[in-house]
């Protein structure tokens, strides 16, 4: 069972790496080829949506080396290693999107004010292109995107830049066939405005993780109540939880135990049961009823 574990996450390490560094290449060669198109048609668009997708390309940087980083043996300074990186740098990338987003609405308001004249096909036909590349490299980070708060940062980054692509195709389209110049700032606003909304989670968790704050998919109470229903449990208390990285969890907890002999069945099945809830690294401290807890006189702490 522990091979297979073992293996499975060798597998999921694996594939990830392999998806970072898909993406990180087509990414680079994408944003080459917006910069060389802007310059040929001398496209503002098009050279500042190449600088927007360029700090996506150092986003997917930043979360593959926080993800290798996070692999990274402990030591006697970082006794857990580098795992919080992931939490780190999941802050960083929510940080970095909400500022693209700043510039794309601003660029947006100051095209509506001045309204300029493009070339619809030349940046319907780039933008395109733009779709498939990001689109495709939201596509690999899909599948583990709910189990991995970083992964799910370099995707919400991919799926944003699809978006604006998809909203620049339809506004090229539109503006090479109506001559309606307008359309672009529009749809820049919304698109901007439903990558804010997309991105409030993975700022909200990204902060919650790096404050050690509980992780939002775990309930203190239940949690707290499944470790009371154990037999021979008398109570729990000073039971804290949270994020070493952004795939693992912590937990310490006072138990008071009913009879001390049982202590390390108890501490088995606990540590059983917290395995149901992803708590994968467990401290607990075991008290008798009428054993003397400074904590618990003193208050929570």
């Amino acid at each position: 069972m522990e091979h297979h574990h073992e293996h499975h996450h060798a597998v999921k390490i694996n594939s990830l790496n392999k998806a970072f560094i898909i993406g990180i290449s087509l990414n680079l060669l994408f944003v080459l080829t917006e910069f060389l198109a802007g310059f040929y048609f001398n496209s503002l668009g098009l050279l500042s949506d190449a600088g927007h997708n360029l700090s996506d390309v150092a986003s997917l940087v930043l979360a593959m080396l926080a993800f290798r980083l996070a692999k990274s043996p402990s030591n006697d300074r970082f006794t857990y290693g580098y795992k919080k990186s992931t939490v780190l740098v999941s802050l960083l990338n929510a940080v970095i999107l909400l500022l693209a987003v700043g510039m794309i609405l601003y660029e947006s308001i100051e095209k509506l004010l001045t309204p300029q004249a493009v070339d619809g096909n030349a940046i319907a036909w780039v933008a395109g292109i733009g779709v498939f590349v990001n689109g495709f490299t939201a596509w690999l980070f899909l599948k583990d995107k709910d189990r991995d708060l970083n992964v799910k940062g370099a995707y919400l980054h991919m799926l944003a830049d699809a978006l604006v692509s998809v909203g620049v195709v339809f506004s090229g389209i539109v503006i090479e066939y109506t001559g309606w110049f307008l359309i672009d700032p529009i749809i820049g606003l919304v698109i901007g405005a439903v990558i804010i909304y997309s991105t409030w989670g993975l700022l909200r968790d990204s902060i919650r993780l790096s404050l050690d704050g509980v992780p939002a998919e775990k309930n203190v109470k239940i949690v707290e109540q499944t470790i009371a229903s154990v037999e021979g449990v008398e109570n729990v208390h000073h039971l804290h939880i949270w994020a070493i990285s952004t795939t693992e969890t912590a937990l310490t907890a006072h138990v008071i135990l009913k009879d001390m002999q049982q202590m390390e069945k108890i501490k088995s099945i606990i540590k059983h049961e917290l395995l149901h809830f992803d708590i994968q690294h467990a401290t607990i401290e075991f008290e008798c009823a009428d054993s003397y807890c400074e904590e618990k006189i003193c208050g929570h702490l």
